[in-house]
């Protein structure tokens, strides 16, 4: 029996991995590294979106309201009907709609729009990096 065990041993001594393993188990690692890379990244840009999609209707109402309690409608309902006096004081209906536009609630409207889509783009492109690795495995 002892004989058995040193041939036994004898011959896991001759054994020798095959020579492509090494490169095999660190390209496996490096996939499964960028895999938690994206799952990562998908999830950042699907809480960013649904944040932004949930504070959109409040920028929106914000930004409305705004608008109706600035007066840009009178002044643009006054040009629109009265267009001979629009064409006599045209600078001074462009300085008073520009002084009463709600900048703030424009720029925070926008941004929240373009992080909205920006995260939405990112997470559809990176979706079908996902998807062809998950193929590809």
């Amino acid at each position: 029996m002892r004989k058995d065990n040193k041939k036994f041993f004898n011959r896991l001594q001759n054994l020798e991995p095959p020579p492509e393993l090494f490169d095999r188990i660190i390209l496996a690692i490096k996939r499964e590294q960028k895999l938690q890379r994206i799952k990562k990244l998908q999830f950042g840009f699907l809480f960013l979106s649904i944040f932004s999609i949930s504070i959109m209707p409040f920028s929106w109402k914000m930004l409305i309201n705004q608008m109706i309690n600035s007066g840009i409608f009178y002044f643009v309902s006054t040009a629109v009907s009265n267009l001979a006096i629009f064409l006599n004081f045209w600078q001074d209906f462009i300085f008073a709609i520009l002084e009463s536009l709600p900048i703030v609630e424009i720029i925070f409207f926008a941004i929240n729009l373009i992080i909205f889509l920006f995260t939405i783009h990112l997470f559809l492109s990176r979706k079908r990096l996902l998807l062809a690795y998950l193929i590809q495995k």
